[in-house]
Order: C-alpha cells, then sequence, then structure tokens
C-alpha cells in the first residue's frame, strides 16, 4: 500500500467535506497531529478507527486502502490487490518484530549477567549490592515477558498433526517446553500435542 498516496486522498476527500483537520481529529476522537500524520504519509488509521474514518469521509474502505475512488468495475480486483498487500504487510511486520525479540533478548540478558556479576565481584556496600540484583532481575523479567509476548503475536503456530495455524494464548506460550522457536503445545482444532513451529504466513 502506498502511504503518501492514501495521505494525499485523505486529505483530499477532507477538503471536499469541508472539514479542517482539528474538525476530523474531533468527530474521531483523536488528535489533529494523527490526522496531520495520515496526510503526510508518516502512518496509517489503525483498523478500529479505519470504518469511522471513511464514514466521515464518505468513502469506502477498499477506496481509502487504494488511495483513490474505484470504479465498479475493478473494484473487486482493487479489493483483492488491498488484501494481498495487508498480508504482505502484517508478514514484513511481523518479521520485524520477530528480529526485535532477539535484539530486546540479548539486551536483557546481558543487562542481567552484566549487574549480577559486579553485585557478586565487586566491592559495595549491601544495598547498593540488592538494588543492583533487584534491578537486573526486573529487567530480565521485563525482557522475557515482552520476548514471549512478541514470539505469541508475531505469525503462526503450525500444528504438525492437522496442519491447524493458529496464534496461541500467552499462557501457553509461557509454559510451553520449547526449542528456539518450537514448541510443544495443544491444537485447539485437533487437540492433539505436537512440536509446532513458528510459520510467518496463514497460508
Amino acid at each position: 500500500m502506498d502511504q503518501i498516496k492514501i495521505g494525499k486522498f485523505i486529505a483530499e476527500c477532507r477538503k471536499k467535506n469541508n472539514l479542517t483537520q482539528m474538525q476530523l481529529a474531533e468527530k474521531l476522537n483523536i488528535t489533529d497531529r494523527a490526522i496531520s500524520k495520515w496526510e503526510n504519509g508518516k502512518g496509517m488509521p489503525d483498523s478500529g478507527i479505519m470504518l469511522d474514518l471513511c464514514n466521515e469521509l464518505k468513502i469506502s474502505v477498499n477506496e481509502l486502502l487504494s488511495g483513490e475512488v474505484i470504479k465498479m468495475d475493478v473494484y473487486n480486483e482493487k479489493l483483492e490487490q488491498n488484501l494481498i498487500d495487508m498480508v504482505k504487510q502484517k508478514e514484513e511486520s511481523d518479521r520485524k518484530m520477530l528480529r526485535l525479540e532477539i535484539v530486546v533478548g540479548y539486551i536483557s540478558s546481558i543487562t542481567f549477567l552484566v549487574l549480577i556479576f559486579v553485585a557478586s565481584f565487586v566491592e559495595m556496600q549491601n544495598w547498593i549490592r540488592i538494588l543492583l540484583i533487584a534491578f537486573g532481575l526486573m529487567t530480565f523479567a521485563v525482557g522475557m515477558y515482552n520476548c514471549i509476548r512478541i514470539e505469541q503475536i508475531a505469525g503462526y503456530y503450525e500444528c504438525q498433526k492437522c496442519h491447524h495455524k493458529y496464534i496461541p494464548t500467552y499462557s501457553s506460550v509461557l509454559w510451553a517446553m520449547h526449542i528456539n522457536r518450537t514448541r510443544y503445545m495443544k491444537c485447539p482444532k485437533c487437540n492433539q500435542r505436537s512440536w509446532q513451529r513458528k510459520v510467518i504466513s496463514k497460508g
């Protein structure tokens, strides 16, 4: 999807409906900075606000994602292309999140180990030692929580029994035995346990 084109289309439709950025923002219960960001092609409306935005601009979601008014004879073709683009965008976003998971995991683990090493071998007052250990544990816990959260929502897990692809619950991912990004979990479709690997695409 072309964010620049979509942004220009939002601005064009807003002006066509005699709305200022502030007026449109008030109708959508957001800030005018968000409208400005969309119109400059620096961001996209969240899915939760798209329908309200389209209603105010008197366009369809398909037209919004296309960045233009669509003629009826090519409407379905544009709709299919927009759906494909959205899937590609999600897959790319998931890949970035999984790369971020590795960075967060390394940073939180290294920080934890360094702080524990310093607290164990450097001369200091006991209260400082306790503070360092507590901070190290907190950093590690927050880092691991975010890593598991990313792994839960980015992409899908594929059951090796029935090949169903799904997003598990946080607790399922947290408590499952795992080797890297392959986890031993129960499939919600066939109810069988298997080593389920992480995949990006649902297709």
